[in-house]
């Protein structure tokens, strides 16, 4: 299997790379805005994958990259939703333009299926628990917009061009590597003010975590199990945890244990911030595939490998 991952020098990307060198040669096209080469330098090394920078926005580039593949694992996007705020046409060009060019790369190039990276966002502002099949609610984030739009696009191309396309919700994906979320960010606070760590919100902001090693498997296993045109599943395990549990977390694993904690008031962080998630990874566990890890569990080995990776 030829693989492309768009944004393979991220996060999620660089975890999902470790995985598919032994599946056959692999593609990483990322312009390292926010990830980094370091990531994946053991397999450009090896020869088992090659990297291409360049930008999404790029239509002529982006068909090129995308020509000779069998999948292509589209990643890349503003990997915080917040700096939607500050800059509105962010999701816009960096996920729904973005979309669209890898989608018509790939109907130009005649590669016929895309996996997809989307968010639980698209569930909009609920506390109830969300199955695939519920889009009761409408995005209130920029950033969950334009992966509901990237969602529609992909349907769109699987019915008029005969794409096949596996679209996966991810709830807050964390772990090594981490180049955002909540926990990077309190570290990041903690260097700057070791005394004291400020949290948005009031703290009671609660959320299914994921082990990035349980979103890749999540995500093989559905390219390897579905059969559909069109597929849409949820990543998650179904708890959840606290912003208060894991700023406590970070404080106690940082050099700074007696830091206070001061939280800034009121149930969001920020405007278009939901303050409480479920979801249900209903489809995955039909098909045999669960989460290895609660929620916490999830959180307190996140916390500990980004500990390493900030403080040393």
């Amino acid at each position: 299997m030829k693989s492309l991952v768009v944004g393979g020098a991220g996060f999620i990307g660089s975890h999902l790379a470790d995985r598919l060198v032994s599946r056959g040669p692999v593609t990483l096209f990322d312009n390292l805005s926010v990830g980094k080469r370091e990531f994946v330098a053991t397999h450009l090394d090896s020869g088992a994958a090659k990297l291409v920078v360049g930008e999404l926005l790029d239509l002529g580039q982006v068909c090129e990259v995308v020509k000779g593949h069998d999948v292509v694992f589209h990643l890349a996007a503003n990997p915080e939703a917040r700096w939607g705020l500050d800059n509105p046409r962010l999701d816009l060009e960096q996920g729904t333009i973005a979309t669209w060019n890898v989608l018509e790369a790939m109907r130009r190039g005649g590669v016929k299926t895309i996996v997809f990276s989307s968010s639980g966002t698209v569930y909009g502002d609920t506390a109830a628990v969300c199955a695939e099949g519920d889009l009761g609610h409408l995005p209130i984030s920029l950033y969950g917009a334009s992966k509901l739009a990237g969602e529609s696009l992909i349907s769109a191309y699987a019915e008029c061009f005969g794409l096949r396309g596996l679209i996966y919700r991810f709830g807050n994906v964390v772990g090594p590597r981490g180049t955002h979320g909540a926990a990077l960010d309190f570290f990041k606070k903690l260097q700057k003010t070791p005394d004291e760590l400020e949290v948005l919100g009031d703290g009671a902001q609660a959320k299914p975590y994921v082990f990035v090693t349980d979103c890749v498997d999540g995500i093989l296993f559905g390219l390897d199990h579905s059969k559909g045109p069109l597929d849409v599943f949820n990543i998650a395990p179904p708890d959840f945890t606290s912003v208060r549990r894991i700023a406590e977390l970070c404080v106690a694993a940082s050099p700074y244990p007696s830091a206070r904690i001061r939280y800034t008031g009121g149930e969001r962080g920020w405007p278009g911030d939901v303050p409480q998630s479920r979801i249900a990874p209903n489809r995955l566990a039909e098909l045999g595939w669960r989460v290895s890890r609660t929620s916490d569990e999830a959180v307190r080995e996140a916390v500990s490998a980004l500990a390493r990776e900030v403080f040393g």
